[in-house]
């Protein structure tokens, strides 16, 4: 038996995928799997600190610890017309977008790497938990907010409006998917191991795809005062066939969104092969 501690969201798409590989579903090859369910932006800070040997990790953050972990080629957050939403109870121009105050969900997330590439010149951000950020453009506590998640299907009903939608703006100038978030896992644990983790989290999420009934309960436990449709619309957005493998197109987007980094000077130092070997 090996042990090993595996930090991931209360998302549904979170639950949804690890349920299988948690309760004994599947077969597991002798690992076992200890939860730390945070939000995304604490589990970016405990992978910075290196607390956990598997986790779930915005893209962005693993962009500066690829010296530490290697990506899992399953489980990943990445697709279609799923990307974050800058919101706000007005329309704005770009110019009002550059001087406005808005709520990120967390400096390291990947939605913030993408506001950051659509516009480059704005500059007063405030992390705000994802979960308020809608209440805090409500308030006027800012005049802008990034929204992920389920939230993308709630913000129109509270009357906020749309200023753009950074995945499609980045489909657009790539072509490629969008990477949001991906499973990964110490460099420092045996290649066996790691290669393990990457088989048993594969076998999770086929089986959380053939039989969701068996996991919606665990999904619903942890998604308590989200309505059923929205629950489900989540998991449809973020779980795809990237998350089952990234594919030669998912790990081209990764690779893209690196480079783009690299090149606007927004990172650097990253690894040469940040897969799992």
């Amino acid at each position: 038996m090996t042990n090993l501690t595996l930090g991931f969201s209360p998302c549904p798409n979170d639950t949804f995928i690890f349920d299988a590989l948690l309760h004994g579903r599947i077969d597991t090859e002798g690992l076992v799997f200890e939860p730390v369910m945070e939000d995304v932006e604490a589990l970016n800070r405990r992978a910075f600190a290196g607390e956990l040997a598997v986790t779930k990790l915005s893209y962005h953050a693993f962009a500066h610890l690829t010296d530490r972990y290697a990506l899992l080629d399953a489980g990943s957050a990445l697709g279609n017309n799923c990307g974050p939403l800058l919101i706000a109870r007005q329309a704005m121009t770009e110019a009002e977008v550059n001087t406005a105050r808005i709520a990120i969900p967390g400096k390291m997330t990947t939605a913030n790497f993408l506001l950051s590439l659509a516009f480059p010149l704005a500059q007063h951000k405030q992390e705000v938990i994802f979960s308020d950020i809608e209440n805090a453009v409500l308030r006027g506590d800012v005049e802008a907010g990034l929204i992920i998640h389920e939230n993308r299907f709630t913000y129109a009903q509270k009357g906020l409006v749309k200023i753009l939608d950074l995945g499609e703006h980045w489909e657009t100038t790539t072509g490629l998917p969008i990477p949001l978030g991906g499973i990964v896992i110490r460099r420092d644990l045996p290649l066996e191991i790691q290669q393990k983790v990457n088989r048993v989290l594969r076998r999770s999420v086929e089986y959380a795809f053939a039989n969701p009934a068996e996991v919606m309960p665990f999904v619903r436990q942890h998604a308590q005062e989200m309505d059923e449709a929205v629950m489900r619309a989540h998991i449809d957005l973020y779980v795809t066939k990237y998350t089952v493998d990234l594919g030669e197109d998912g790990r081209l987007a990764v690779e893209q969104m690196f480079r783009i980094a690299s090149e606007k000077g927004v990172l650097s130092g990253i690894r040469e092969h940040i897969f799992v070997g």
